[in-house]
């Protein structure tokens, strides 16, 4: 079986890895002239990262990202709502890394050159067109350098290329752009003192009107005594609107959203520092598509941003898209034939993220934040008297059940690898 994997972004460069694992014949192409380690920081959740796990990878993932030892959310006036223990701390079998996207994506790439071969990963080709003739998928890749056309023959195509995939347009067409929650979004990596226990991820605000993240990603900084804080910046600015399409590499500017932080100094943070002192800082709309009723049909189908993008909500769009890699694999090499391996992958994955999709247009776990706000937008003495501690527990719990990483149940969730 030959497949074809549209796009090497993580979830493509995962899929590539766990098929390779399995037994099953794959190669990459991607639109990119370059792969770059472009980007800021990402959370892993302790269900994607057993997959890396299981995918020999554990130890480059220790020694590049952090284990982050807790989550804790604040008001914006600093004043502390919950907290809970991450990762191993929490129970889990395996940790919560924090890590930069772009070290992620080098760190998967140069495993599957390695384990796959140089020309596993072919880049500056996007994908124009593709059909379906016999048992064979016929793709029509475009050389973006010389604008020649390449045909390719695949067992299996799979896109793996984006929110803005060509792939999934093709198979829906007439969907439109994606949608926009109206929230914008900042990111940035600002190399400052460690805060709270060095291993901390915090959430502070409220995505109803300003919001701000903050966790350190890089091994490399922590082991000088330092912290390389991934933060994000969100600010509701509108709604309806039309927006610019998504990427990782649109600038944006100090002076547009220092505005929206300037009295949110904590004693343990000082946001608008970090703001100023990010070297680099992106700009982009928080957007993501309504779940499809069908990711594929035959022997085409979807995985990652292209089948389900979601809002950044909950640390799920690149932990969800390693999900898809695995159970895409071992549909793959255990079902009899491509068309059944890619209806169980549906049936796998297409409901789960479907739910997940809209618990995050409703704020997933950061309803918290949102109900805080409400009920006390000049802020509280004690949280007691805001929520409840069974509501903070509920929210979080329910969370968990919908994305996938409820502890006993990870823990005890039979594997996706193939021997």
């Amino acid at each position: 079986m030959r497949v074809l994997i549209a796009g090497g972004g993580i979830g493509g460069l995962t899929a590539a890895l766990s098929l390779h694992a399995a037994g099953v014949e794959a190669q990459v192409v991607e639109a990119a002239r370059e792969i770059v380690p472009l980007g800021v920081g990402i959370n892993l959740l302790p269900h994607a990262v057993r997959e890396l796990t299981e995918l020999g990878l554990a130890d480059e993932l220790a020694a590049t990202g952090i284990p982050t030892a807790e989550l804790v959310y604040y008001d914006r006036f600093g004043d502390r709502i919950w907290g809970e223990p991450r990762g191993i701390a929490a129970g889990y079998r395996w940790p919560q890394v924090s890590i930069h996207r772009g070290e992620l994506q080098a760190l998967l790439l140069a495993a599957v050159r390695r384990r796959l071969g140089a020309s596993s990963v072919r880049t500056g080709l996007a994908v124009e067109r593709h059909e379906q003739t016999g048992d064979l998928v016929r793709v029509a890749l475009r050389d973006r350098a010389s604008g020649a056309i390449e045909e390719v023959v695949a067992d299996v195509l799979v896109g793996a290329d984006g929110i803005h995939s060509s792939v999934r347009a093709a198979l829906h067409p007439g969907e439109g752009p994606p949608r926009w929650n109206g929230v914008q979004m900042w990111r940035g990596v600002t190399e400052a003192e460690p805060f709270l226990t060095g291993r901390s991820m915090i959430m502070a605000g409220s995505n109803l009107t300003a919001k701000f993240v903050a966790y350190p990603i890089s091994r490399d900084a922590e082991l000088r005594g330092r912290a390389a804080i991934n933060w994000v910046a969100e600010v509701r600015v509108g709604e309806g609107a039309s927006v610019a399409p998504e990427s990782w590499t649109r600038r944006g500017r100090a002076e547009d959203v220092l505005p929206h932080f300037a009295a949110w100094r904590f004693p343990w943070l000082d946001i608008p520092a970090l703001i100023a002192g990010a070297p680099a800082i992106y700009e982009y709309s928080m957007v993501d598509r309504d779940p499809l009723p069908s990711w594929g049909a035959g022997r085409v189908t979807l995985l990652g941003d292209a089948a389900h993008p979601m809002f950044p909500i909950g640390s799920n769009g690149a932990s969800q898209a390693i999900l898809d890699a695995r159970a895409l694999a071992f549909e793959l090499a255990t079902a009899l034939t491509p068309e059944e391996a890619l209806a169980g992958y549906e049936a796998e994955r297409r409901p789960a993220t479907s739910e997940l999709v809209l618990a995050n247009r409703a704020m997933g776990p950061e309803r918290v934040l949102a109900l805080v706000e409400q009920r006390a937008p000049h802020g509280f003495a004690r949280i007691e008297d805001v929520l409840s501690r069974e509501e903070l527990e509920e929210i979080a719990r329910g969370y968990k059940r919908t994305a996938g990483f409820l502890i006993a149940e990870l823990n005890s969730r039979r594997s996706w690898g193939v021997r």
